[in-house]
């Protein structure tokens, strides 16, 4: 079959349908984003691979090119790297306070909340000049995030503050540093805020890479009442409990390398019920459209079946269907995959059915009436046996990342059914 160019309607038709099939409500325009890779979009890259390779075990089928360097502490001579300059094969380790790789994907926990998760969201710290604070708390940092535009139905299931720590000061060269990280409860006008402790890494001077504070519990109360987000505050102390400026004790801020920088990151499993009801509502929504265009689709189809019925069909087996989201014009918000090949299952399901048609006992009882009835039972139908799911990251409206999974999208297998 010839490839051809779509038509600006179907083309908008399309659109539709897959922003239905994303859970999205429209198409999400994101804010340009810069030259400069930030650290946010960089650690959603590495999940992405890693649940891209996961769905496509024996290869991974999703390349992304990123202009970026690779960090020579984090990659070993020989290992491949992935675009963003981190190995692609991402070591596990169990509890650290610091994953000193370069992927900020680094523990097993995180490998857990992926194969729970259906959907990872970023998050960049808001704050964007530092509070005075008092004497007491002049070296505490604030960080603030945007939690409202997390998509109905979907509850938290992990979340995480990750800082990046350099050496610290050469002052500081044999000691044991305290990094804390509070939830603000209450803020006032003539005093420091009421916080509340919500972990804490012990760290030495020399460590360096990722440090990850657990805040699920946090995030959760935050996602259900968006007033209480005040932020968070965080400290660096040395062992005999003296507060230090965060810099020195090597924490990377705002200021430093957009690499480096300071985000949050919430695991989420959606609810395949609230899913269920917005494609339903789409689809009626659409109902209308459908029938106005529908007598010109079924002209065009009458050619097409023509066409296919002039020629001894295959038996069942998959085809080749590949989705461009380039060609749809998604590349500014669909950072991967550019496309994906989701194929799909077509072919005669003629007696006798063999082996390598995949039929079930149904279609071979069915298979064996139709020889007898011909008029009155039809023939098995060849449909998908296996489905497997694809992982796309995108940028919404406010320019975080989103990497979302997508089950039962691309057909492994054909069969008579």
């Amino acid at each position: 079959m010839k490839n051809r160019r779509l038509r600006n309607h179907e083309r908008r038709e399309i659109q539709r349908e897959i922003l239905s099939i994303l859970g999205l409500p429209h198409r999400p325009r994101p804010f340009s984003p810069g030259k400069q890779a930030s650290s946010a979009p960089l650690f959603m890259l590495d999940l992405y691979n890693a649940m891209a390779s996961e769905e496509n075990p024996e290869e991974l089928e999703y390349s992304v090119t990123a202009p970026l360097a690779a960090d020579s502490r984090g990659s070993r001579k020989g290992s491949p790297a992935s675009p963003n300059g981190y190995p692609r094969r991402i070591q596990l380790s169990r509890a650290s306070p610091l994953t000193t790789q370069s992927p900020p994907l680094a523990s097993l926990h995180d490998a857990n909340f992926l194969n729970d998760a259906d959907m990872v969201m970023s998050f960049v710290n808001l704050v964007e000049r530092d509070k005075d604070f008092s004497h007491q708390r002049r070296h505490y940092k604030e960080f603030r995030f945007d939690l409202t535009q997390i998509p109905q139905g979907e509850a938290v299931t992990a979340a995480e503050f990750r800082i990046y720590k350099d050496r610290s000061n050469g002052r500081f060269e044999n000691e044991t540093i305290k990094i804390s990280i509070y939830q603000i409860i209450k803020e006032y006008t003539n005093r420091d805020a009421d916080l509340f402790l919500l972990d804490t890494r012990k760290t030495q001077a020399l460590d360096v890479g990722w440090l990850v504070f657990d805040i699920t519990v946090t995030s959760n109360h935050w996602v259900i009442n968006p007033q209480n987000n005040l932020g968070l505050q965080l400290c660096a102390e040395t062992g005999d409990g003296h507060s230090i400026n965060v810099k020195s004790a090597g924490l990377v801020g705002r200021h430093g390398p957009q690499s480096k920088q300071p985000f949050m990151v919430a695991f989420f499993k959606a609810s395949e019920v609230l899913l269920r009801s917005v494609r339903a509502a789409n689809k009626r929504k659409n109902q209308n459209r459908n029938k106005s265009s529908s007598h010109q689709d079924s002209s065009r189809m009458s050619s097409v079946g023509d066409y296919n019925t002039s020629e001894q069909k295959q038996a069942c087996k998959k085809h080749e269907l590949y989705v461009s989201f380039r060609d749809l014009g998604w590349q500014d918000w669909i950072i991967a995959p550019e496309g994906y090949a989701a194929f799909y299952c077509d072919g005669e399901c003629s007696f006798p059915l063999n082996a390598h048609m995949n039929a079930t006992n149904h279609a071979i009882v069915q298979t064996l009436v139709h020889l007898m009835f011909p008029d009155h039972v039809p023939k098995p139908c060849c449909a998908p046996t296996k489905l497997n799911a694809i992982s796309v990251l995108y940028f919404d409206d406010s320019s975080n990342v989103i990497l979302k999974k997508y089950r039962n999208m691309v057909v492994r297998s054909c069969g008579c059914h």
